[in-house]
């Protein structure tokens, strides 16, 4: 499989049938046992998740509690969790606390996060707010890919909306984007093309004009696999 620079490559599935673990393993978020993936051209298969967000992938967590957010954190602190330790945010162990808030204020508007105050809690936030503090600290630098794993669930339509705007967005501005989602509808509206997972492979890759309800359907169910 291959998520080009310009494209949106959706993956198709029931859930259970490897896309977790294929999310994992590309943000460096579990080991690979076998086979291999290269980002750029660079062989990334073993490395690890920081490495991973400096070659320019960002990544939009399945659970953005667990994985996407620290919740005892501010707001503003979770907005650099990716380039804290980085100018203009750090100086070696220094950490710029007014940097840090003038990100987090310009980010907080840029991507309409409703919050009292950019150091208020994430715990406090809704999940619709929670998901764009992600969307917003993952989007706020260079991408080369983005994977977004189930960027919807969970939050409200008008959330939706604008994330689902914001993907094509950098798929738009040149970034090659992978989308895993369980809602058949949200990868078929949003991919260029759609790959389908089964039983931990990924059994084909349709261009979108070609990837019909019924196709998925039994591409999903295995039916056409052959053995």
């Amino acid at each position: 499989m291959e998520v080009r620079a310009g494209e949106i490559v959706g993956v198709a599935g029931v859930q259970g049938n490897g896309q977790r673990e294929l999310v994992e393993a590309l943000t460096g978020l579990r080991p690979v046992e076998s086979g291999s993936f290269s980002i750029s051209g660079q062989d990334s298969t073993h490395l690890k998740p920081r490495k991973i967000t400096e070659m320019g992938v960002a990544h939009i967590p399945e659970d953005r509690e667990k994985h996407g957010l620290v919740m005892a954190y501010s707001v503003a602190d979770n907005m650099v969790l990716n380039n804290y330790y980085v100018e203009p945010f750090a100086t070696r162990i220094i950490m710029h606390e007014d940097k840090i808030d003038e990100q987090a204020k310009r980010l907080v508007e840029e991507f309409d996060v409703r919050t009292p105050s950019v150091h208020t809690p994430a715990r406090n936030l809704s999940g619709g707010n929670k998901q764009k503090v992600i969307v917003a600290r993952e989007f706020s630098r260079p991408i080369t890919l983005l994977i977004a794993a189930q960027p919807t669930r969970g939050i409200d339509v008008g959330s939706i909306e604008f994330i689902h705007n914001q993907i094509v967005e950098q798929r738009d501005a040149g970034a090659a984007v992978l989308v895993v989602s369980a809602e058949l509808d949200e990868i078929m509206s949003l991919s260029d093309y759609v790959a389908v997972m089964f039983d931990g492979r990924v059994v084909d890759v349709l261009p979108r004009k070609d990837a019909t309800r019924e196709k998925l359907g039994l591409l999903m169910a295995g039916s056409e696999i052959e053995v």
